[in-house]
């Protein structure tokens, strides 16, 4: 993981993530996860891409099994897209770069 992408755990969630006032992509994962290692590397890039723009995080659902529960986590990858604080939309499962640069640019205006 590099810079542009936090880890984010129960203790930092709120404040790294509910708490920030801009856009925040936040990807579900677990190290077992095929498709998460598909999703991974296309995160990095958003987020170089982004930068300045919209933060993301990643959390691990093995190792934070409460964030997994409070946002119904069911199936991994799942990125969920926040902004103020607030859950606005969700996707399920490794999709293209371009659909999840589209919904980016869609909140952020």
């Amino acid at each position: 993981m590099s810079d542009a992408v936090m880890s984010v755990t129960n203790d930092t969630f709120d404040q790294n993530v509910l708490q920030s006032q801009g856009i925040v992509m936040v990807d579900f994962w677990a190290t077992w996860c095929g498709p998460c290692k598909i999703v991974a590397p296309v995160v990095e890039e958003l987020a170089k891409e982004y930068e300045g723009r919209a933060a993301f995080a990643k959390v691990n659902t093995d190792e934070n099994p409460d964030l997994a529960s409070r946002y119904n986590i069911r199936g991994i990858p799942t990125l969920i897209f926040f902004k103020g604080g607030k859950v606005m939309d969700q996707i399920v499962g490794a999709v293209p770069k371009a659909q999840l640069k589209s919904k980016l640019d869609s909140l952020i205006g």
